[in-house]
């Protein structure tokens, strides 16, 4: 996983931009010192919207930057079984005949609704390898329900096929494939517009923002999600299920604007969306939450913490922190993304032993998310440089191939 530094990956990029490190940090806008401390490795890892700045100097992605997800390496060779099942599953063959309606009389939808709700709780505890092997069965029964149902049967069927290839969508651009996730997510939108589900366009909506701000297209990320937000708010904030969406949406567009460099902006969205939550909790709970929108008091605390620490602002992110009482329904992921930004704090803050014993948490609780964040590398990159190596450093580098 930690085969490859950041720095590395800076040379090798910049180098086949054809710039000199003076080129880069006038393209990026970011000083030549970072990118020289970055290069010789004096500095492990760099703010999101440093990162942001220095791919568009590059002309790449920001998943440039951050690396390959684990076991899926860029090395021209051919995808693996499961992942070629996944693109097959979203992109059928051209000239393919149709669904045939065989086995469409045993199809059941309540089933199939909660397969998919199962397979996005397995997403978001990171059994990524899970998912790859369910999603193509669960894409193909969608699809087959969409084709050949009858009334609000095809309605339903519609439903499903959108937030299953929203979840393929969602796992593509988890692995690094994002043009595979922005093709999967325009046909999820286009299943959506047929489904009779005002709120699932808007929900896909979100999901494209996420792409396109891994592609570093930040305004289009930004623009997208207020302008889905809008038409959320103006038709069906009343609803729980709306207040869900529109809050995930307002908490995305915060996102593209904080990385485009305006925190107090972003502050002021998340601020708003903040608010928003004492009206959801006094709603009636929505059926499902596992197929709308994350959206609660936590989960905006814990995208303000991470828009602090990813603004060099460690001592408000640990007083944020500080505040948050998980809501139960918070997925395990939201859940590890507050334990990684804990520790970037702890060790912006100089506190090595808090930045390892929040890591060691991460490790209890959520073993799978900590293989697949480079985030997790970094940090340990970090610490392992710095003065103050504190018990259980050296099993945690170990253990993410920072040392041997």
């Amino acid at each position: 996983m930690a085969s490859e530094h950041l720095g590395d990956r800076l040379a090798r990029l910049r180098r086949l931009a054809d710039l000199t490190q003076e080129g880069l940090a006038e393209k990026s806008g970011v000083s030549a010192d970072v990118v020289r401390k970055l290069e010789q490795k004096r500095k492990h890892s760099a703010r999101l919207p440093t990162l942001h700045a220095l791919a568009k100097g590059l002309g790449v992605e920001v998943t440039s930057l951050l690396g390959d997800p684990p076991a899926v390496p860029s090395t021209g060779d051919a995808e693996p079984p499961e992942l070629v099942a996944v693109r097959r599953a979203i992109m059928p063959p051209l000239f393919a005949p149709p669904p045939v309606a065989d086995g469409a009389d045993t199809l059941s939808l309540p089933l199939l609704r909660a397969e998919i709700a199962d397979a996005w709780t397995l997403y978001h505890a990171a059994d990524f390898g899970r998912v790859m092997e369910l999603l193509p069965g669960i894409i193909a029964d969608a699809r087959l329900a969409a084709a050949v149902g009858k009334g609000r049967d095809r309605l339903e069927g519609q439903h499903a096929l959108g937030k299953a290839l929203q979840l393929g969508g969602h796992l593509a651009i988890r692995l690094g494939k994002t043009d595979l996730g922005l093709s999967s997510l325009e046909r999820a939108i286009a299943a959506a517009d047929t489904s009779e589900d005002p709120l699932l366009p808007a929900m896909i909506c979100n999901s494209v923002a996420w792409a396109y701000q891994r592609q570093n297209r930040l305004d289009d990320a930004q623009n997208l999600a207020v302008h889905a937000a809008d038409g959320v708010e103006r038709d069906h904030a009343t609803s729980a299920e709306g207040l869900r969406v529109w809050g995930g949406l307002v908490m995305s567009a915060a996102t593209s604007t904080a990385r485009s460099g305006d925190y107090t902006g972003a502050s002021d969205m998340m601020l708003t969306a903040e608010e928003a939550t004492g009206r959801l909790a006094r709603m009636p709970a929505t059926a499902d939450g596992r197929m709308v929108s994350v959206f609660n008091r936590s989960s905006v605390r814990i995208e303000r913490v991470r828009l602090a620490v990813q603004h060099a602002r460690p001592d408000e992110a640990l007083a944020l922190a500080r505040g948050i009482r998980l809501s139960a329904d918070t997925p395990p992921s939201w859940r590890t993304w507050l334990l990684l930004d804990v520790a970037r704090a702890y060790a912006d803050m100089g506190d090595a032993a808090g930045a390892v014993a929040t890591l060691e948490r991460l490790q209890r609780v959520a073993p799978g998310w900590m293989r697949h964040h480079t985030l997790a590398v970094a940090i340990v990159s970090d610490l392992w440089a710095g003065p103050a190596r504190p018990p259980g450093l050296r099993k945690l580098a170990r253990l993410l191939g920072v040392a041997e």
